[in-house]
C-alpha cells in the first residue's frame, strides 16, 4: 500500500488557501507534488483555472463595452491591483527524500482575469523541478479569445516509470517498472476561443464567472462552448533507456462544451469534451493522431432532513490512437507516440487506485461512477485551522472506476480484463477552493491522492 506524506503539503496549503481564493482562482494538480505524482506534471501540466465571481465578471465585461464612469477610480484601482500569495512547500518521500520548495501565484498579473503560478522544488537526493504558468490573458479587441502558456523542466534521480511491453505481447495492460534518472519538460501554448453564444456571449473574461442560470441540453442558451488550440513540445529522457524515444512535438484541438451548474459542487448538467493531437515527424520518429473523448454527466437526487444533497456523478473516457499500426514509408517505423505522450490510465483522476499512467497503449477506456453526499452537519468549520477560514460544505463520496488499456482499438478488446479500483472520499470547499482526498484500491495497490478540484 503507497501512503504518500502530504500533511505538511496540506498545512501549506490551507495557510495559503485564503489569499488564492481572494483571487477567485482555483490551483489544480499543483497540490500534488510528489513522487510518483511529481512527475505527472510533465505530461499533463499544473493547470489553473479562474472562477470569477459573477459580480466581478459582470464589471469586468462592463470596462470593455462601456465608459469607465460607470465605477469609481479607487474601486476599479483596487479590484485589478496584483495579488500575490508564497506558500512554502516541505515533504519527504521513499524516492525523493526530504523535498523543499515554493509556489508563488498572482492574480490581476497584467489584466483583471489572468494568473501568475510558479513552483520550484529542490530534494535532498538532487532531484529538482520548476514550472511557470501564465493563464486566461486577452489582447485588445480579441473580447472572446484567451491565451495561456506553461513551461516545466524537472530533473529526477530515482524517478518510477511505467513501459509497455514488448510488441508481441499482446495486452497493453501488462507493463513493467522500472526506476531511473529521469529528465522531463513540456512548454505548452494554450489558444482558446470561446464562442459568443450562451454563457460566452459577453466575452471570454465573463464566461469565467460561476453559472447563475438554470442547465439546459441545448448549447445554444446554456453553458459555455469553446475551441482551443494547443502547440506543446514534451520531452522525456531515461538514463536506464536511453533507446526509447525521448521528445514529442505537436499540438492539440480541443471542443468543449462545460455545461455544471458549479465546477466545484455540480449537481446538474454535464461537461464534455473532445480533444484531437497531432504529433510532428521528429528524427526517425514518424508522425502520430490521437483522439479522446469525455463526458461526464450529474444528477441530483434531492435533499432530506440529513443531507443536503444527494448526487451520482459519472464520466466516461474512451481514447484511441488511429495511426497505431500504419508504417511511415521512409523509416518503417509505426506511428505510434512515445508512451509518455499517448494513451494512459492511472493516476489521480482516472483510475485512481494506481500509479499515474501506469498502463500505456494504442486505445483505452474508463467509466467513473460517484455518490456524492453533502451532509447537513457541518464540523470543520469550528475546528482548529477551519475555523480561520469559509468552509461552506464538506462531502462524502463513494466511488468505483473501471478501465482498461489495449493494442487494439474494438469494444472486446477494451472490455476484456478491466482493471477495477473503489473506494471512498471526503472533500470540502475551502474559500471556494475544493481539496480533495480519495483513498482508492486497485488490484494489489492502494493510492491516497490529496488533490484540488473534483476529478470531473
Amino acid at each position: 500500500m503507497q501512503l504518500y506524506k502530504s500533511v505538511v503539503l496540506i498545512y501549506c496549503l490551507l495557510l495559503s488557501v485564503n489569499s488564492v481564493a481572494q483571487a477567485s482562482s482555483v490551483i489544480s494538480q499543483s497540490s500534488d507534488i510528489e513522487t510518483p505524482n511529481i512527475q505527472t506534471l510533465a505530461s499533463e501540466g499544473a493547470t489553473v483555472s479562474v472562477e470569477l465571481p459573477h459580480d466581478e465578471a459582470a464589471r469586468d465585461t462592463e470596462d470593455a463595452n462601456q465608459t469607465a464612469q460607470k465605477q469609481s477610480e479607487p474601486q476599479s484601482n483596487h479590484q485589478y491591483d496584483p495579488e500575490f500569495v508564497a506558500v512554502p512547500i516541505v515533504f519527504s518521500t521513499e524516492t525523493l527524500s526530504t523535498t523543499f520548495g515554493a509556489a508563488g501565484l498572482v492574480k490581476h498579473a497584467g489584466q483583471a482575469q489572468a494568473v501568475a503560478l510558479g513552483i520550484g522544488l529542490y530534494s535532498a537526493n538532487d532531484s529538482w523541478l520548476t514550472y511557470a504558468g501564465f493563464y486566461n490573458y486577452q489582447l485588445p479587441k480579441l473580447d472572446q479569445w484567451l491565451f495561456s502558456a506553461e513551461v516545466f523542466r524537472g530533473h529526477y534521480e530515482q524517478g518510477i516509470y511505467y513501459l509497455p511491453q514488448a510488441p508481441q505481447v499482446p495486452k497493453a495492460n501488462d507493463s513493467e517498472r522500472i526506476i531511473s534518472v529521469g529528465d522531463e519538460g513540456f512548454s505548452k501554448l494554450h489558444i482558446k476561443y470561446v464562442l459568443p453564444i450562451a454563457g460566452g456571449k459577453n466575452g471570454a473574461a465573463a464566461s469565467l464567472a460561476r453559472k447563475k442560470n438554470a442547465v439546459s441540453w441545448n448549447p445554444l442558451e446554456s453553458g459555455v462552448t469553446s475551441i482551443s488550440l494547443t502547440p506543446f513540445n514534451k520531452y522525456r529522457e531515461l538514463e536506464a533507456l536511453d533507446y526509447l524515444p525521448d521528445e514529442a512535438r505537436g499540438f492539440e484541438l480541443s471542443l468543449n462544451w462545460d455545461n455544471r451548474d458549479s465546477a466545484n459542487n455540480s449537481s446538474q448538467g454535464g461537461e464534455s469534451n473532445l480533444t484531437i493531437t497531432r504529433g510532428s515527424d521528429i528524427n526517425d520518429d514518424p508522425n502520430w493522431l490521437m483522439w479522446e473523448f469525455e463526458q461526464s454527466a450529474f444528477l441530483s437526487l434531492g435533499s432530506n432532513a440529513w443531507f443536503e444533497d444527494h448526487v451520482l456523478a459519472t464520466n466516461v473516457y474512451i481514447a484511441d490512437t488511429p495511426t497505431w499500426n500504419d508504417i511511415d514509408n521512409s523509416t518503417q517505423e509505426f506511428k505510434r507516440p512515445p508512451s509518455f505522450a499517448g494513451v494512459s490510465l492511472g493516476g489521480f483522476d482516472r483510475l485512481r487506485g494506481y500509479d499515474s499512467k501506469q498502463f500505456t497503449g494504442r486505445s483505452a477506456v474508463n467509466y467513473a461512477l460517484e455518490y456524492r453526499i453533502t451532509p447537513r452537519w457541518q464540523p470543520l468549520q469550528n475546528l482548529p485551522v477551519f475555523n480561520l477560514y469559509n468552509v461552506p460544505w464538506w462531502q462524502w463520496a463513494l466511488l468505483l472506476e473501471a478501465g482498461n488499456v489495449s493494442d487494439e482499438f474494438s469494444f472486446d478488446s477494451l472490455h476484456e480484463d478491466m482493471k477495477t479500483a473503489y473506494g471512498a472520499s471526503i472533500r470540502f470547499e475551502v474559500e471556494s477552493i475544493v481539496i480533495r482526498t480519495d483513498f482508492v484500491t486497485g488490484g494489489d495497490e492502494s493510492q491516497f491522492w490529496v488533490m484540488v478540484n473534483q476529478p470531473f
